[in-house]
């Protein structure tokens, strides 16, 4: 019996001396209570559950699939698959009396998404903010590598882990971040390339996904899709436009002979949109009817996060990295961050416009952003050059989708294609009018005036020469009838542009020419002219000129 306990005794020191390093360990670590049975801590090495705590680790059941250099952070589906792991543990009976401990014991990248993941689960079921989730994770003095994006090269934007949980927080409050609707094996089955590499962004509103090609195939190991494979599950979740970003690998009528609206806003892929694209987008994303799927830069659906729910720049790089790794690379960074001011400010002013649609103060029936020359500060920022237009507008399956801007720029468009071809003014629409009234006089008595040159021995009397004289011309004698033979003037010449066919008009004849009438010999050179007006009577307008002159000359004479 002796023997039996002297071999149990050093067994149970080993077993105490290994719980003494462990717990030294643990003292030189990095340990912080999250909640009074939760802990997160940062470890040199694994370590084991004991009677009274329970570790995990997820360093290698959740790993991040990096394009180059980029990391993290995890993605939607493994962040679920870590909070409902964690969640299991917490309402566990058999762990109730246990200290959890979600530790991680990786090189920095690890550890950076292991804190992303514990912050973000604090946030979203233990009701604390971004700031008080950041604060405990950095309490021991404690520091974590930022996020960078998913292109080859130097970072140019760190994306913090603040950020990250700024994010989670703000997905949860515009509901697009709900587990009790949210289906992981179909996100992670479309996430797959080989079946359509698509994610939801802002559930029911944006999705971004792989742009299509001529005709689905297997290229160099690769899976393309053509446009066709993406109509039913486009038709069952209610999206009604595709937004190409990326050069035309396909003919857009594909989409717009099945009824969706189909839009082109290229730019070079991993550069920055102009302000006109960016306009552009935002007024068909305002303005569509349905979901809206966008291939395949995330960069605008950033530009609308912040301009509708006033995300800042990095919580919306956040998001679109959180939903679909590799969103908002390069370049594309710097420009979300400097577009986030003038954004938040387009958004106050398109909310304020849609409040006061709401209460019945404008009475308007489709949203008030479409609408090209909003300013801001004064200053029109939106006017579009007939060269950006030109650019924008190349392809004929984009014409399909007609949204409000479109039409707007059409009527503007019409507007100044009649200033530019001479069409009559609202000035010169009254004088029109006016002149077409003393002509209709002036018809009426053209007849006899001009059967009077014909037959001189019948010519009127002084009296009916002065009646007919005060009913076509004004009382103020020879002024006044040069005046009104100028505005007749101006109107022919008006005509004459949008009546190309008829015959010529000379635009000032010589009559018309204050410096240069004479009157008395004006009435001799034109007799021959005022018969041959009777014998050509089909040409109306050398006949009301006729008919004029022959008038002010009798008004002479009398």
């Amino acid at each position: 019996m002796k023997r039996k306990s002297e071999k149990r005794r050093p067994e149970s020191m080993k077993k105490r001396r290994a719980a003494q390093r462990e717990e030294v360990e643990l003292k030189s670590d990095i340990h912080i209570s999250v909640s009074d049975q939760l802990y997160f801590a940062v470890l040199q090495q694994k370590i084991k559950s004991t009677a009274d705590r329970h570790c995990f680790c997820i360093d290698d059941e959740l790993s991040y699939e990096n394009f180059y250099a980029d990391f993290g952070p995890l993605n939607l589906a493994m962040f679920y698959r870590f909070c409902c792991k964690l969640t299991k543990k917490l309402k566990s009976c058999t762990l109730a009396n246990k200290k959890i401990v979600f530790y991680t014991c990786g090189d920095q990248k690890k550890q950076a998404n292991a804190a992303y993941l514990i912050g973000s689960y604090a946030v979203m079921h233990l009701q604390k903010t971004p700031e008080e989730a950041y604060s405990l994770l950095v309490s021991r003095n404690s520091t974590y590598l930022p996020f960078r994006d998913a292109s080859f090269g130097t970072c140019m934007y760190n994306l913090n882990i603040l950020d990250c949980l700024c994010a989670i927080y703000k997905a949860l409050q515009f509901g697009w971040l709900d587990f009790s609707q949210f289906d992981v094996e179909e996100y992670e089955h479309y996430e797959r390339a080989e079946n359509g590499d698509f994610n939801w962004i802002v559930p029911g509103k944006f999705l971004a996904f792989s742009g299509p090609h001529p005709k689905s195939k297997m290229e160099n190991g690769y899976p393309l899709h053509a446009p066709e494979a993406y109509f039913p599950y486009f038709r069952k979740h209610n999206i009604t436009t595709i937004v190409r970003l990326n050069k035309k690998m396909y003919d857009a009528k594909r989409f717009t002979d099945m009824g969706f609206e189909h839009h082109d806003l290229f730019f070079v892929d991993g550069s920055t949109p102009n302000d006109s694209i960016v306009r552009m987008f935002l007024n068909i994303c305002e303005n569509a009817d349905g979901a809206i799927a966008v291939h395949c830069k995330g960069t605008l659906i950033g530009c609308y996060m912040m301009k509708h729910y006033r995300l800042t720049a990095a919580e919306a790089i956040a998001w679109m990295r959180i939903c679909r790794p590799g969103s908002v690379i390069g370049p594309q960074q710097n420009f979300v961050e400097d577009k986030q001011s003038s954004l938040w400010s387009e958004g106050d002013v398109f909310r304020e416009k849609m409040n006061e649609q709401e209460n019945g103060k404008l009475a308007v029936t489709r949203i008030l952003s479409g609408v090209d020359d909003i300013t801001i500060n004064g200053s029109n920022k939106n006017k579009m050059s007939k060269k950006e237009e030109a650019e924008l507008y190349n392809d004929e399956g984009e014409m399909n989708g007609i949204t409000q801007g479109d039409k707007l720029r059409a009527l503007k468009s019409k507007r100044q294609a009649r200033a530019s071809t001479g069409s009559l003014s609202q000035e010169e629409k009254n004088i029109h009018s006016r002149s077409s009234q003393s002509l209709r006089i002036l018809l009426q008595s053209s007849g006899q005036s001009c059967k009077a040159v014909v037959n001189p021995s019948h010519l009127p009397d002084a009296s009916e020469k002065r009646k007919r004289t005060r009913t076509s011309l004004p009382a103020n004698s020879v002024g006044g009838s040069s005046l009104c033979h100028s505005r007749l003037a101006r109107s022919l010449d008006s005509m004459h542009v949008v009546t190309s066919d008829r015959e010529p008009v000379c635009r000032e004849p010589s009559c018309c020419r204050r410096d240069t009438v004479n009157l008395p010999n004006l009435n001799m050179l034109q007799a021959p002219r005022k018969t041959h007006c009777v014998q050509k009577t089909e040409n109306s307008m050398l006949f009301t000129i006729n008919a004029l002159n022959e008038t002010m000359s009798l008004h002479t004479k009398s």
